[in-house]
């Protein structure tokens, strides 16, 4: 063998070993971020958070959620909005990331792109906006879910306002929202990503007095009715969506709340 040869097969082994050991860093890099995002949160209000039917639960700072491999995106996420986290601070939208933290991989945010379709956020950026690093921990992919402009900036945003207003009013109200991934729906983008054919809002106050519930089933389409013609039992979201949603609550507690669709208790002026 020549010099010229040894010299040549010396460069290759070398960039090799380089490749080999950045791709070393990068798998024990996501071996951590996973192993961060299965670790309970300080804020996290553990005691509220629903069942998983993927069996993958990740923790990020300013909510959790249960990540549905086959859909594609959350099949809840589910996060506490105090009435301190109503902010009006005005951070610079960021791009939308990869969420690391997903062992079996988040959908890429490019599954949107051109597909008529919003990157509608499950946690909204308005809820989260009391601190720049949670506020930019919306905007991970595994937080979205495609939306239908009109219904994402119409009805959908209607009913996010009103949590707020909510949250104002309680001192609080823990918020568990996503959509319906059953049935036949569509698929957008080379993952597949499902594109729901309802949403729903679960919220609990145990905050200003007796517990109380309230849930909303919203078809994915824009609509001028009222909100409380959305509103159902927990009990029917549940058994569309196979979610136990306060299985930590007394259970007289939780059958006598889950079953009522009534909304007396909470206040729409």
């Amino acid at each position: 063998m020549t010099k010229k040869s040894v010299y040549s097969l010396i460069a290759i082994l070398i960039v090799l070993g380089i490749y080999g050991y950045e791709h070393f860093l990068k798998v024990e890099e996501k071996v951590e971020i996973v192993a961060e995002g299965e670790e309970v949160k300080q804020n996290t209000n553990e005691y509220f958070l629903p069942t998983s039917t993927t069996g993958q639960i990740v923790h990020h700072e300013g909510y959790s959620l249960s990540y549905s491999e086959p859909h594609e995106q959350a099949e809840w996420v589910a996060y506490e909005l105090k009435k301190f986290h109503l902010s009006n601070t005005n951070f610079k939208r960021p791009y939308f990331e990869v969420d690391k933290a997903v062992k079996t991989g988040a959908a890429d945010w490019r599954n949107y792109k051109n597909s008529g379709y919003d990157r509608g956020h499950l946690c909204p950026a308005g809820d989260r906006s009391y601190s720049k690093f949670v506020y930019e921990e919306t905007f991970l992919t595994s937080n979205i879910s495609p939306q239908d402009h009109a219904f994402n900036s119409g009805i959908w945003n209607t009913l996010e306002q009103k949590i707020r207003y909510w949250a104002s009013k309680y001192d609080g109200v823990f918020v568990v929202t996503g959509g319906v991934l059953k049935g036949n729906m569509k698929t957008i983008g080379s993952e597949r990503v499902a594109v729901p054919n309802q949403f729903y809002k679960v919220l609990i106050d145990n905050n200003s007095g007796k517990t109380k519930m309230i849930a909303f089933l919203m078809p994915h389409e824009n609509s001028n009715k009222p909100l409380y013609e959305f509103v159902v039992s927990v009990d029917s979201i549940e058994k569309l969506t196979g979610i136990d949603f306060f299985p930590q609550l007394d259970d007289t507690l939780e059958n006598t709340l889950e079953a009522s669709s009534s909304y007396k208790d909470w206040s729409f002026n």
